[in-house]
């Protein structure tokens, strides 16, 4: 064939192996990513379900909790006190009790019966609270501050509006229920958080209304649950009350700013978020298709479904209903987006496909001897390539030939070296320095290592008069020198990089303590005084330098955090000499 005319040799001999594996490779990938699609799919409804059944059990600390929490206020069978008065001691310590129960969750317990009496007790603390009272039948309540659960009542303030707890919502909704009931959400507009509350109504000894036990449950733990669920990028989560207004979301507000500027609930449907609106609505739509909004339907477990995206895109939904025996309806969404799912499986295909580029190669080596041995070399190219990429620049480069694989080797070999160190001062580079800190934390922690070490963050003080007054070159002299001067005073072991300018960092080994640590900025410190010898004839100065110290694991388990823990000291040496 004309084609075969303008081929060498070698591709003549190679190039029909390439375009074979190609071909594998591209089948593969495609059988792959077929393979991977599916599996995708079964494994993003098991993993949306887990993670509606995770919001299910946050629900249910936040907020099934309370019902502990009123039966210890006021356990089933126990009566309303016929005089309020007289029972004040009595029910603050059993609401002391009921709020221990989930502190954080249900902080504030409190009663009022038909005569217009109240007690609550709010818990600001462990140990602080205070106890609102009021035992007449109108007027404002007292506020008393107490200390532990018997703690003597004191610096009482009285209320400047008048609290009428039988006109309040909780203790309407109660009178009127047979069993405990949850109010309407509302926004506490101290905190603009979102608070619910459980109440029951508590009877006398001949069975009539005396009045009703509550306890407020805060949302804000569960918002913040929702919204350090580990989802995908475009993933999102969302709780939301049968009337279609949000409790939580992973992203965005579930609240608003109303026409007085007063914040108010933000319904889904009403959402700026776009992939929430649309899940609302899908949510409902699957919900009333399977007939579960009929009366007397129940919706047990998890549903899952895909529907269409605000942008047409696939969305994989799941969704699982949370109810009571208090009245409590609320819907649990999970979506995201299908090709979050599948972008791993995107990847992994063409992986496989440049997999059969390299392969291609090695196939090419089984039959021609010196193919195989460019190979060979050249597998240990794209190792180093690898191993550079990683940070390391240590890592010899065994090649001894003379043809163009050889140069390529020195070449590499030299850009490591270029890399690797710092061409002005030839000390290292900041890359090696965050490597080596990060593998002696490694060795430390695999290999049990209990030699401590340290971290140095320096910096010239002055450096900018000098460049200023004798120009960059002088600058760069005068870095080279005190670079010299680091590599005399230090250890051969102790690791020099220079950081960013005029910073240097110093990886310490084998420090016994502080002492260490500070002997050796000592003798730093008395080599950086000595005058500058590169300076030009007639000018004889010094420079100081401010240096910061951290060590590991005291001040940080990572490399970042020490070289930040040390140049936060090093700012603060700098200051205090200033």
């Amino acid at each position: 064939m004309p084609l075969f005319r303008w081929l060498s040799l070698r591709q003549l001999l190679t190039v029909p192996y390439v375009v074979l594996v190609l071909m594998l490779s591209l089948l593969l990938g495609s059988l792959s990513y077929q393979a991977g699609r599916t599996a995708v799919d079964n494994l993003s409804e098991q993993l949306l379900s887990e993670t509606v059944g995770r919001i299910s059990q946050a629900v249910e600390k936040h907020v099934f909790g309370s019902g502990a929490v009123l039966e210890m206020a006021f356990p089933r069978g126990v009566t309303a006190p016929r005089r309020l008065a007289d029972e004040v001691d009595s029910l603050r310590t059993r609401f002391w009790l009921a709020t221990s129960v989930h502190r954080e969750l249900n902080n504030y317990a409190y009663y009022g019966d038909e005569q217009g009496h109240f007690l609550g007790v709010w818990r600001d603390g462990e140990d602080d609270a205070q106890m609102r009272l009021r035992t007449a039948s109108e007027g404002p309540r007292t506020v008393w501050k107490f200390k532990g659960i018997h703690g003597a009542l004191h610096e009482p303030e009285v209320e400047q509006r008048v609290f009428e707890p039988r006109q309040r919502p909780w203790y309407q909704a109660a009178s009127r229920a047979s069993t405990e009931t949850w109010t309407s959400i509302y926004i506490d507009f101290r905190t603009t958080e979102l608070v619910a509350t459980r109440a029951r109504r508590v009877l006398t000894s001949s069975g009539q209304l005396g009045g009703v036990v509550a306890t407020d449950v805060s949302l804000h733990h569960l918002s913040a649950f929702v919204q350090a669920l580990p989802l995908s990028r475009n993933g999102i989560a969302f709780v939301v009350e049968p009337d279609g207004n949000l409790i939580a979301t992973s992203r965005g507000d579930y609240l608003r700013r109303g026409p007085d500027g007063r914040p108010e609930r933000l319904p889904a449907s009403a959402s700026g978020d776009r992939l929430l609106a649309v899940s609302y609505a899908a949510a409902l739509k699957l919900r009333h298709s399977s007939g579960e909004a009929e009366e007397g339907r129940e919706w047990q477990g998890t549903r899952s479904a895909r529907i269409d995206g605000p942008d047409g895109e696939s969305v994989q939904l799941a969704q699982a209903r949370i109810r009571d025996n208090a009245g409590l309806d609320w819907l649990i969404v999970v979506a995201v987006p299908r090709h979050d799912f599948l972008k791993a499986v995107t990847d992994n295909t063409v992986q496989t496909v440049l997999l059969g580029l390299l392969a291609s190669g090695g196939v090419v080596g089984v039959g021609l001897l010196s193919l195989g041995v460019v190979s060979r070399d050249l597998r240990k190219l794209a190792v180093a390539a690898r191993q550079v990429g990683e940070g390391r620049y240590d890592t010899p480069l065994n090649i001894q030939r003379r043809d163009e694989i050889g140069d390529l080797a020195q070449s590499f070999s030299a850009m490591k070296r270029r890399l690797a160190t710092d061409r002005l001062t030839g000390l290292a580079s900041r890359e090696v320095m965050l490597r080596r800190i990060e593998d002696r934390i490694t060795q430390q922690r695999r290999q049990g290592d209990a030699q401590p070490f340290g971290v140095l963050f320096m910096d010239v003080n002055g450096f900018k008069a000098v460049n200023d007054q004798h120009g960059h070159d002088t600058g760069d002299k005068v870095l080279s020198e005190l670079a010299g001067r680091m590599r005399e005073t230090l250890r051969e072991h102790d690791l020099i990089a220079r950081w960013a300018g005029d910073e240097f960092v110093v990886l310490l080994d084998n420090v016994q303590g502080d002492d260490d640590m500070r002997a050796v900025v000592h003798k730093l410190t008395e080599a950086f005084s000595l005058p500058l010898s590169c300076l030009p004839e007639g000018h004889s100065t010094s420079v100081g330098m401010a240096i910061g110290t951290a060590s590991f694991p005291a001040d940080g388990g990572d490399a970042p955090t020490l070289i930040r823990r040390a140049d936060q000291s090093m700012y603060t040496a700098k200051h205090r000499t200033r």
